[in-house]
């Protein structure tokens, strides 16, 4: 029996890689110069970790940053050659799968350090390392003011190059927070025990997409954009400096239509209704792909150049609309994130109704949504 073609999903998720690159030669203009290193961890904030680093690679990004080791593997996997550092923290049992995949490690202490020397030692091999200073964030790494200790070691290693050293910046999203500042002078003070002990300074690296943004300061050897590649400022207070262009545009179809008597409650719970009779349509995503149900009777959508509300509690896999007595018929588009004729519907916006940040809307759209990428306005088949 021959089976019939597979019709897709009609919910899909468009990633628009000229906006990457348009958005990357905007963050190089800005960054004194510095080297940059991508930084594509959470599936590249949701977009595709492998295609949207392919495209960075033509780009001529000279490095990325990842959150696991298991993200570094499959970029390699992938057949990616260029230098990976894994940001997060490490165990020991790791460390050898480190070194056979060519990834650099981020080492956040003397004990760590220690690890990563004895078994690089007894693979015979060098580790790439960067060391990991803690300027304010209280998550890993060495304090500043106890960090030389913590250089020496590394400079006394014989299996580890020391290729790089960074912090992370806490609050340089806000331009008018103090904190950013204190962070630099602590990094500051670290750097400078390299001139004390006399040896050669590494690759230094400091700033994220905020401290791009707002503090020149920060910049270093490295830069790390983060949301900011992606199209996305990182806060609603950080200043509009750059004409960002969003990836990622997220539609799908209406799969039915009905009227909805007065007073009849939608979805679960019973948690909205209507005093006067109204159509009703449903999408087919919900939760299940990341559409957060903390959209539900917050959230809207786009049909036919027109903004509607979400009604009842986003489903797992479905939520409802009320298009109140307008028209809409089964197969016609329906935009989560983007924009349909004169109306958009944005991340941030997403973000504000779901009482959360851009981040975390962006990262938790997941692989059960298809995903295209598009250069050139054109759909690029391998990839899709």
């Amino acid at each position: 029996m021959n089976e019939m073609p597979l019709t897709p999903r009609p919910t899909i998720a468009s990633v628009n890689l000229d906006h990457l690159t348009h958005n990357l030669e905007l963050i190089r203009q800005c960054a004194n110069g510095s080297k940059v290193m991508a930084i594509v961890k959470a599936n590249a904030y949701g977009h595709g970790l492998v295609p949207v680093v392919q495209h960075l690679v033509k780009l001529g990004v000279e490095q990325v940053g990842v959150a696991f080791l298991e993200e570094g593997i499959t970029l390699r996997r992938a057949g990616l050659k260029l230098p990976i550092l894994v940001l997060g923290g490490i165990l020991h049992s790791q460390i050898h799968h480190f070194l056979d995949f060519d990834l650099e490690l981020t080492v956040s202490s003397i004990a760590k350090l220690r690890q990563v020397e004895a078994v690089a030692a007894t693979k015979q091999k060098q580790a790439v390392i960067h060391l990991k200073v803690d300027t304010g964030m209280e998550r890993i790494g060495v304090h500043s003011y106890s960090a030389k200790p913590f250089i020496e070691a590394a400079l006394q290693t014989q299996h580890c190059t020391l290729k790089g050293i960074y912090s992370h910046l806490a609050c340089a999203d806000d331009p008018s927070s103090p904190m950013t500042m204190e962070q630099i002078a602590r990094f500051e003070q670290t750097l400078s025990y390299f001139d004390q002990i006399g040896a050669p300074m590494p690759l230094r690296h400091l700033a994220n997409s905020g401290g791009i943004l707002h503090f020149p300061e920060s910049h270093y050897d490295f830069i790390r954009p983060g949301i900011i590649l992606y199209g996305i400022y990182p806060d609603p207070a950080s200043r509009r400096i750059l004409d960002l262009k969003p990836l990622l545009t997220l539609t799908s179809k209406v799969v039915y239509f009905k009227v909805v008597q007065p007073n009849c409650p939608i979805s679960y719970g019973a948690t909205w209704r209507s005093d006067h009779m109204i159509r009703v349509v449903t999408v087919p995503i919900g939760y299940g792909d990341g559409y957060r149900r903390a959209l539900s009777n917050r959230g809207s959508v786009l049909i036919r150049g027109k903004r509607y509300p979400i009604v009842g509690r986003v489903c797992m896999d479905q939520f409802m609309v009320n298009i109140e007595w307008d028209s809409a018929y089964n197969g016609d588009e329906i935009v989560l994130v983007g924009k349909q004729g004169n109306a958009s519907v944005t991340v941030e916006e997403m973000a504000e109704w779901a009482d959360t940040i851009p981040y975390e809307i962006l990262t938790g759209f997941n692989n059960r949504l298809p995903r295209i990428y598009l250069e050139n306005d054109q759909i690029i088949p391998e990839l899709s």
